[in-house]
């Protein structure tokens, strides 16, 4: 079962979305009712590319679970320029350890979405709440290594994590009027975060 939710929030950091309303206000008058309808049937016929995106995936993922016989809503949403996929389950098995299948299946979808759409996809996935869980505890984190960058001056250099736990990171200590950057290469690539 697909269910779409929009976004309250507009997205903000997106470029090369603006819709284009291909009206011509330059016609006379008589010709506008005409531009109004082709405009609105246009409007009618456009679809949201990180809408298309979330539904390509959320297909994809149905499918996959269908095979796999496992249970599962699945939820797609725009935010923060993002299309977003969501499978509400109770289970953990599609999260993995340390959530590496969850990585995988959104590495998966992506290629799906990129080779029905044709365009590299930005698409998050999410599954069982794990990701809303691991930025909770991420934020802990962060602000227990910030308070001790403060207090001793020192550098504190993280354990590894994946871009979407080290964004988290960034995002934080950058909000603390702190500095970070990652260092290392995969899979040991980690945050270090500065006074």
């Amino acid at each position: 079962m697909v269910e779409t939710a929009e976004a309250a929030e507009p997205a903000g950091d997106v470029a090369g979305e603006a819709e284009d309303s291909g009206t011509d206000d330059t016609e006379g008058a008589q010709a506008a009712p005409k531009d109004a309808e082709e405009s609105e049937e246009g409007e009618e016929g456009d679809v949201d590319p990180l809408d298309e995106e979330g539904d390509i995936a959320a297909d994809y993922l149905e499918e996959l679970l269908d095979i796999a016989d496992l249970d599962g809503d699945i939820d797609t949403y725009v935010e923060a320029g993002r299309a977003h996929v969501s499978i509400v389950t109770d289970s953990q098995t599609l999260v993995g350890k340390d959530g590496k299948v969850l990585e995988a299946l959104q590495e998966l979808s992506r290629l799906a979405v990129m080779t029905e759409a044709g365009h590299r996809s930005r698409l998050m996935l999410d599954i069982a709440g794990y990701r809303e869980v691991r930025r909770k505890e991420l934020l802990i984190l962060a602000t227990e290594a910030i308070a001790s960058v403060k207090e001793s001056g020192e550098p504190e250099h993280l354990a590894p994590m994946n871009p979407f736990e080290r964004k988290i990171i960034h995002d934080a200590v950058a909000a603390a009027g702190l500095s970070s950057e990652s260092e290392g290469v995969e899979p040991r690539r980690h945050v270090v975060i500065s006074a």
